[in-house]
């Protein structure tokens, strides 16, 4: 049985086709803060095609054990609102996000965080692996920047995931997360994936919220030049709602919505799939990233909806 809501796939109160380049995004210079904000909503329940779970509520930091309960109760706020989840660990309470999806009939990324400890990599691929084998699991992502971080090798990231490959259902697309231009250095792992998941974060190579939505398609299509036919998936894009600026970079909650509402109508009229990051404020991505890492999400830190009053 689904649990999940249905949503419309197409927007019902606003003809943006008329006010939208799609190469540059939405005219906003006409459009008054309320009316940015009404059809920020409209876009957000039009549906997404994907959506990043964040786990850790205030106080809490990956390490934490995450209860079922809490993931159920977050799950629940999501569900109406995306037909795909993405989660990035396989342990620690992560496993019952691809398990709890399944009950509103949400499909599921599931990825196997991999880094510098032998033993919580093992540990990650038999996770991802036992949830593949039991059905909770529609693409399979081994490892997330592991290359841009430096914490393994090629060589050892292409065999974590050739064992994933041979210990899953062939049926099951195995692909590994990076930036988006990792993969046109690292022609080998290109291959190697049956889909390739790249992030593309404009904010993070300090575009202008003018020139983003360009700035993303321009990634995009640099993976899509090396993919040979695979399909693309841009598993991370999004923009800080709060937080220091990185070069022409600016976080506010006027650009957040903006940023979102662009991708979302490139996503549909392109028929590109992208999950957005993030579902929640994370507090412990201050110490990663300073003040800016806490301010990805859609909800708050509270799992209050943002931007519900004028901007």
């Amino acid at each position: 049985m689904s649990f999940r809501k249905e949503y419309p796939h197409s927007l019902s109160r606003f003809d943006y086709s008329e006010n939208t380049d799609f190469t540059v995004g939405m005219d906003y210079s006409n459009k008054s803060p309320n009316e940015i904000k009404s059809f920020f909503n409209e876009v957000l329940k039009s549906g997404m095609h994907g959506l990043c779970f964040s786990l850790y509520e205030d106080g809490q930091k990956p390490g934490d054990i995450i209860t079922e309960e809490q993931v159920r109760r977050r799950m629940k706020i999501i569900a109406p609102h995306t037909k795909w989840v993405r989660s990035f660990s396989c342990t620690e309470g992560n496993e019952f996000i691809p398990k709890i999806a399944r009950e509103y009939g949400i499909k599921t990324l599931v990825g196997a965080w991999l880094g510098d400890d032998a033993e919580v990599n093992e540990r990650e691929i038999e996770g991802l692996i036992k949830l593949a084998n039991e059905g909770f699991v529609d693409i399979a992502a081994v490892g997330n920047e592991v290359m841009y971080r430096k914490d393994l090798t090629e060589d050892e990231l292409l065999d974590f995931i050739n064992k994933v490959k041979k210990a899953i259902p062939e049926t099951i697309p195995v692909g590994y997360v990076d930036a988006y231009y990792e993969f046109t250095i690292k022609p080998r792992i290109t291959e190697a994936c049956d889909v390739i998941l790249t992030n593309c974060y404009p904010f993070w190579e300090g575009s202008h919220l003018d020139y983003s939505l360009p700035h993303m398609k321009s990634m995009y299509h640099q993976a899509l030049s090396v993919a040979n036919g695979k399909k693309v998936i841009i598993t991370e894009t999004g923009w800080p709602s709060k937080g220091e600026s990185f070069r022409d970079s600016h976080p506010s909650e006027s650009s957040a919505v903006k940023y979102f509402i662009n991708t979302q109508l490139w996503a549909q009229e392109e028929d590109i799939a992208i999950f957005y990051f993030s579902s929640f404020d994370e507090s412990w991505k201050v110490g990663a990233e300073g003040e800016v890492g806490a301010y990805w999400g859609i909800w708050d830190k509270n799992e209050k909806l943002k931007y519900n009053e004028q901007l």
